[in-house]
């Protein structure tokens, strides 16, 4: 397998699921917007996830999302001191063989890892056996390292207990690590042990504290769109905690304040976030159709702010 700058080792840290912009009513990708945004979550300490699901890879076509992975790319070469910064790619889709051609399109684009969901569409079908088939097919396929992406959310329910993820490891050296958008603190505990070169990521920052208590490699958060320091300083503030350089108390307190805006935030989701952005950095947009923009009316867009202010004070003092 051609490897790439980081070997098979996933760096630990946060990561951000960037979010994908459009221009106007036509959503047409506005990739200098995307490119801007990449380099400010980047620039915050946060890695980067292009075409997750904050990123609306779904709603895009083969070729829109070869070019978000080459914008990112792009965007971090462009500055020297991002140059280092690892690129997740999102390369999941419903069968096996357009999987691959999008993995092996995305490290082509410049890439360093993929991370692949599973396929839910036929989710009745998917038995053990399939879905173990299936990553480890991508996987032996796959020109960069794979990351197995575990969303019951958005796979039709099918969720991947820890028994099944050791199979998966096993059986597939170039599967490197999992996100856990399950939520599942237990199975995330069990799997930090699984292998030295497996990379556990937790699917929320709300519980990164006990995720890195447990040696997780870090995690994967939509907050990272909006306040990208907050969450690289509580990454960095509990390992030191962790290891008896820091006041744990000042990182619980950290926890906590991010805890309360990762809720806030996941509620209102993908047009959620947009919108503050929007307020915060003067873009966002709206997401592509059939989502809708996210509901300012009624106060709605007023209690959001509120509801963000505490991580929003962090982030403007860093």
């Amino acid at each position: 397998m051609p490897s790439t700058k980081f070997g098979k080792n996933l760096p630990h840290g946060v990561y951000a699921p960037v979010l994908t912009f459009y221009k106007g009513d036509d959503e047409e990708l506005d990739l200098e917007t995307y490119k801007k945004h990449v380099q400010f979550v980047a620039r915050g300490g946060v890695n980067i996830v292009a075409l997750g699901s904050m990123g609306e890879s779904v709603q895009l076509t083969h070729e829109e999302r070869n070019q978000v992975v080459k914008a990112a790319r792009s965007a971090l070469d462009a500055d020297s001191s991002l140059s280092q910064v690892p690129l997740i790619a999102g390369t999941g889709a419903n069968s096996t063989k357009e999987t691959i051609e999008l993995t092996k399109v995305a490290a082509e684009a410049g890439a360093d890892f993929a991370m692949v969901i599973s396929p839910g569409y036929f989710a009745g079908a998917m038995s053990r056996k399939a879905i173990k088939q299936f990553f480890v097919d991508v996987a032996e396929a796959s020109p960069i390292p794979v990351l197995v992406y575990n969303y019951p959310g958005a796979s039709a329910g099918i969720d991947i207990d820890s028994d099944l993820m050791a199979e998966i490891a096993a059986a597939a050296p170039n599967i490197v690590g999992c996100k856990l958008t399950c939520g599942s603190v237990g199975k995330l505990t069990r799997l930090t042990t699984l292998r030295d070169d497996f990379a556990v990521l937790g699917g929320f920052i709300d519980f990164l504290g006990p995720s890195l208590l447990a040696k997780a490699a870090g995690g994967i958060t939509g907050v990272g769109n909006i306040a990208p320091k907050t969450c690289a300083k509580l990454y960095k503030d509990t390992l030191a905690a962790l290891s008896g350089q820091a006041s744990v108390s000042s990182a619980q307190d950290l926890q906590f304040i991010i805890s309360r805006a990762d809720w806030a935030l996941a509620k209102t989701g993908i047009a959620g976030a947009k919108w503050v952005l929007d307020q915060l950095e003067g873009y966002g947009g709206k997401p592509r159709r059939p989502l809708l923009p996210f509901d300012d009316a009624d106060g709605k867009g007023k209690q959001l702010l509120e509801d963000l202010k505490e991580i929003l004070e962090v982030e403007k003092s860093l």
